[in-house]
């Protein structure tokens, strides 16, 4: 049995009379732009998430960056930022003119230390940018702490995280405002790019509702110079469908987590990802560690079981941040990740027979068959 990393088509084919009666409904109103549809998904996801607006854009990286543009954070201003997520964390502070500011990890939750935030705040720092990585919420009660000293905004990253709950509390209405993404394979996913900004404060969700449309309220009066970034109108058609799913996927999600835990608890040289005190992780990606990565990588493609690696390259080390000047053990926690995670297959349609696959191959590779 070949066992995909994720697949795409089964949440269709599970929900297909839902999908096709959305797509009808939308090609029969005319109507493909910011129309009623992209409302009432921005209705629906604010109540989910206990957010008093939502506001749907292109995709989660311009979700960040136009609320940092929002809050006037540009140029001369810093942001800090995880030295361990997708580069599209750093690409938002870039793209609004502002300098990503590098906080190394937690090597146990692998998300942002908030022991480590104080000692890279200057003058010049505007914001903070906690990422609920792999699934599992930031530390937000000591980042919120922390940024309310220093008169800091909060900005979640929670492109991975739709539906987690930290001490009882939804990601997405944790910090002062949050950037979420519905690419694809996303818990929370469109059928094409797409994604939101979720927050409490009206100012800042009109400023983005503006900001997204050409700097205009208004068609053809341009108040500002803006974007164009909006979510359209059959993918949050789409969305509305998905997420009345949300809550029973990312159970199903857990269930082959507890699945793999049970089952690979122990294997000799194998690091298993932790739950957090608090967290109720969503398990978007099942990410374990191991000193050989490439050799168990290769093992099980070998045995069918699609693999990826979140991720091989730190932002710091990347070809966009060359200019940064920064070498290898610049940050030696994120580096350290970067050669040794690996994300075994998880979603929602992924079968216990097919979580029983790859359990047999990972332990076959490290002889604990």
């Amino acid at each position: 049995m070949n066992v995909p990393f994720l697949d795409l088509q089964a949440p269709y084919n599970e929900l297909k009379s839902e999908i096709d009666a959305a797509h009808a409904r939308c090609m029969a109103s005319g109507w493909y732009i910011m129309g009623a549809e992209c409302a009432a998904f921005e209705q629906e996801f604010a109540a989910y998430c206990g957010t008093r607006h939502c506001v749907g854009v292109g995709n989660g990286l311009e979700a960040l960056h136009l609320i940092l543009r929002a809050y006037g954070i540009g140029s001369g201003d810093e942001v800090i930022v995880p030295s361990n997520t997708y580069i599209a964390t750093w690409l938002a502070v870039s793209y609004a003119g502002a300098s990503p500011v590098p906080v190394e990890p937690d090597p146990v939750t692998f998300n942002l230390d908030p022991t480590r935030i104080e000692a890279a705040i200057t003058p010049r720092t505007k914001a903070i940018m906690p990422v609920h990585l792999y699934g599992q919420p930031a530390d937000m009660d000591a980042i919120n702490a922390i940024a309310r000293r220093h008169g800091l905004k909060v900005v979640e990253d929670n492109a991975q995280a739709q539906g987690a709950r930290y001490k009882g509390r939804r990601t997405g209405a944790l910090g002062d405002a949050a950037g979420i993404s519905f690419y694809p394979g996303k818990n929370l996913g469109a059928f094409g790019d797409g994604g939101a900004v979720t927050t409490d404060d009206p100012e800042i969700a009109e400023r983005v509702r503006i900001l997204r449309n050409y700097g205009s309220r208004k068609k053809y009066f341009n108040e500002v110079m803006g974007y164009n970034s909006r979510l359209d109108e059959l993918q949050a058609a789409f969305l509305r469908v998905k997420l009345t799913r949300l809550d029973e996927w990312n159970a199903r999600r857990t269930k082959i987590a507890q699945a793999y835990v049970e089952a690979l608890a122990g294997v000799a040289g194998l690091e298993m990802p932790r739950q957090a005190e608090g967290c109720e992780h969503v398990w978007h990606l099942f990410v374990v560690r191991h000193a050989s990565r490439d050799k168990l990588q290769a093992h099980l493609t070998e045995a069918g079981v699609g693999t990826l690696i979140h991720y091989p390259v730190p932002p710091h080390l990347s070809g966009a941040y060359s200019e940064l000047g920064l070498r290898p053990g610049a940050y030696p926690i994120a580096e350290s990740l970067a050669d040794s995670v690996l994300s075994l297959p998880m979603g929602p349609h992924m079968t216990q027979a097919q979580a029983e696959v790859v359990i047999e191959a990972v332990r076959s590779m490290t002889g604990s068959t």
